[in-house]
């Protein structure tokens, strides 16, 4: 081969090259709400029909039911987007109590014959039964509450920066505290959602009482009233003054209050079960993303793109502070909650170190969602949480 056809040769290369790597980094977009790359198409346009309102149904799966924390914080949602959309009893389809197994394959089911265009799910064990319905019902939308995976077709996936909220109630707690033993019934081991939350709250503990320590212990149960309560009870008598929770009902708050103690619980405002304990919650809006994806669905424009809002966009927040807190709380979290409003500073921002002494997040660098909904957070536990 000659000089000059070397150099062309070479130029060639290197264009080919380029444009291959631009096209890989296209196609290998990592989802920031997700734990694995996910194909990205900007601007898509909708594979869906629009649907009259008056011909357009919803279904919905519930793990729990409409009377618990966060089975019951999902009702609440749906039936506030039925009332904003203007949809009918008949419209809105509800299937409560269905355990993370072969029901849960056989409610979904009932919903797609029964002629639901959108088929939401809430609870993690639902992921991949609603995964494999999606690939089956191509017709069919299914759109899964807090989990990380999408189809880019039919499938996606709705879940918010609770941990911001729970950075807010952790100061609450913080401040609260007389024993510096703060207690947290927690669901699951090895699980992002989890671990997040109870590190969001001990940061939030930490930012205002330095000495404080979280003791968690886990259930291996999103909802068993029986064992959360005695979970609670068995953190109490760790000499905790404070019971925090990641778990579907109030009893860790009622234990909290039979013992003359104070709590934080979660998914809605737990004052009404323990007046005298409790503090506040991070709760959830959940209508915000009913309201926006079933309105996508009426209009013809709904494409799978992955949800991840929070204290900005109302997805999540604080109940009201309760006559129980510490005089100056609301003042502290009001600063906190600015801070984090700013889009200058979140809630894991380091430096972070682990329970073990490591650094895992350096000073001034924050968390990639990512890292947050999946991958680091699945083992991490800061500083300052002890398992029980």
């Amino acid at each position: 081969m000659s000089n000059s056809n070397k150099k062309v040769f070479l130029i060639v290369l290197v264009v080919v090259l380029v444009v291959a790597a631009a096209v890989g980094i296209f196609f290998l977009t990592k989802d920031k709400t997700s734990e694995t790359p996910a194909v990205v198409t900007p601007e898509k346009q909708s594979s869906f029909s629009a649907v009259p309102v008056s011909e357009i149904k919803v279904g919905m799966v519930l793990i729990g039911s409409q009377d618990d924390g966060f089975s019951g914080a999902h009702y609440n949602g749906l039936e506030g987007m039925k009332e904003k959309l203007g949809l009918k009893d008949e419209q809105v389809l509800y299937k409560f109590n269905v355990p993370e197994n072969a029901e849960c394959d056989a409610a979904l089911r009932e919903l797609v014959e029964a002629g639901c265009q959108i088929i939401f799910g809430n609870s993690w064990g639902f992921m991949n039964f609603m995964e494999e319905l999606a690939e089956e019902h191509p017709e069919v939308i299914f759109s899964h509450c807090s989990g990380y995976k999408n189809n880019g077709v039919n499938f996606n996936n709705y879940f918010g920066r609770i941990y911001q909220a729970r950075y807010l109630a952790g100061i609450a707690a913080g401040l609260k505290t007389q024993t510096n033993k703060i207690g947290y019934v927690a669901a699951w081991a090895d699980n992002a959602e989890v671990n997040g939350g109870i590190n969001a709250f001990a940061l939030g503990v930490q930012s205002v009482n330095p000495d404080a320590v979280v003791y968690v212990k886990y259930i291996s149960s999103w909802f068993d009233p029986t064992l959360e309560k005695q979970t609670a009870v068995a953190l109490l008598a760790l000499d905790c003054d404070v019971i925090a929770q990641h778990v579907d009902t109030a009893m860790p708050q009622v234990a909290a209050e039979e013992a003359g103690k104070f709590g934080v619980g979660y998914n809605t405002d737990m004052t009404p079960a323990a007046p005298e304990a409790h503090l506040t919650a991070p709760i959830w809006h959940w209508s915000s993303v009913y309201i926006a994806q079933v309105e996508d669905v009426i209009n013809g424009t709904w494409v799978p793109n992955n949800y991840f809002l929070g204290l900005k966009e109302g997805m999540v927040d604080l109940s009201p502070l309760s006559k129980n807190v510490a005089e100056g709380t609301a003042e502290k979290i009001e600063e906190a909650r600015k801070r984090i409003l700013s889009g200058e500073w979140d809630v894991f921002t380091g430096p972070i170190y682990s329970n073990e002494g490591k650094l895992v997040v350096e000073d001034g660098k924050a968390l990639e969602d990512a890292d947050i909904t999946g991958g680091l957070m699945t083992k991490l536990l800061i500083k300052g949480v002890e398992v029980k």
